[in-house]
């Protein structure tokens, strides 16, 4: 994913049950209590930030951006 507008940025992904996120990068990732809700910081690598998800048998699910903020 790219996010526009600064370095300094947060987006909030959240997943469908059973689904987690396998890997991050350029990134720090935070979890909410249901894990199901990742917070994704800067990290200082750029305006660019990834992951991969582990299906868990539930294949048709995608991950949906609840929020991005730049400052």
């Amino acid at each position: 994913m790219t996010v526009q507008g600064g370095s300094n940025w947060t987006v909030v992904v959240a997943l469908t049950a059973p689904q987690k996120v396998n890997t991050t990068w350029n990134g720090t990732p935070s979890w909410d209590s249901s894990g199901y809700v990742m917070t994704m910081r800067s990290n200082g690598s750029g305006n660019t930030f990834g992951f991969t998800t582990m299906m868990n048998g539930n294949s048709g699910a995608r991950p949906q951006i609840r929020s991005c903020t730049t400052g």
